[in-house]
């Protein structure tokens, strides 16, 4: 069998694509998924998505992670089959789909996708981090001197010792400014670092906000593949229209036999 794939990459954060709309996709095979995102036995990527057809909306978006395992909301995922929709001829320059968490909205122009996240109505204050989810669970830490700091050592053991099985991502951050942070995440399902992750950056800003760590509500984050913004509105409910932006791309396509 001879499954068609495209290679999509948001901020270094990539991704193998798969049109479903056929159902030509064996799906919750978790082992061909983790073998494909495999980065020296398959294609390699932090994650493979597939774009499906929809009743009402342009697509529906369906994310596994790397280790093989359907997912919470990926926002980088979203910003790239975003663009891989526009490839497909699916979308011009706006799009509307439904991930696990939701409706989404993006609008793409050029290499750069905006899209909208879902709202956020809780945010967990402790002494040493902010816990919240911005479409997955994210632990938010102020650290010093993050470009040495062991984000997959440190990373791992808060994601299984205060989180549990179901575990968490866990961003580790660094103020550059009153609305510019350095970011570096370890993300479960990739049980890893990864160059960047939109969920985390989305919570990141939340989380500096909420906490007073700046008074914007359009704030840089600054990740080890590149340079993602987002803004928001604080309501009396919460945060509410919620975009994460920045660039997302195609690399390359090819053919996977089965």
């Amino acid at each position: 069998m001879e499954i068609p794939f495209f290679k999509y990459q948001g901020t270094g954060n990539d991704f193998v694509m798969i049109d479903n709309r056929q159902g030509i996709f064996i799906k919750n095979n978790t082992e061909l998924v983790a073998k494909i995102c495999d980065r020296r036995f398959g294609i390699g990527a932090d994650g493979l998505i597939l774009l499906e057809n929809h009743p009402d909306l342009d697509f529906n978006m369906v994310y596994y992670n790397s280790d093989g395992n359907l997912s919470s909301m990926c926002g980088n995922g979203g910003r790239c089959i975003s663009q891989f929709a526009k490839q497909l001829g699916i979308v011009d320059i706006t799009a509307k789909f439904e991930a696990v968490d939701g409706l989404h909205e993006a609008s793409i122009q050029g290499m750069n996708v905006s899209l909208k996240m879902a709202d956020v109505s809780r945010i967990s204050l402790s002494e040493n981090c902010t816990f919240l989810d911005t479409g997955s669970p994210h632990h938010v830490q102020i650290v010093s001197q993050l470009d040495t700091f062991d984000v997959d050592y440190e990373g791992a053991n808060i994601r299984n010792s205060i989180y549990g099985k179901e575990g968490a991502n866990v961003n580790f951050v660094q103020a550059l400014g009153n609305d510019i942070f350095s970011v570096r995440t370890y993300e479960r399902g990739v049980e890893a670092e990864t160059l960047s992750c939109g969920t985390g950056v989305t919570a990141v800003a939340l989380a500096m906000f909420e906490t007073g760590k700046t008074t914007s509500n359009k704030v840089t984050l600054q990740t080890p593949g590149g340079v993602l913004t987002v803004r928001f509105k604080k309501q009396a409910t919460g945060f509410t229209d919620i975009y994460l932006e920045g660039p997302a791309s195609f690399v390359f396509k090819g053919i996977w036999t089965c």
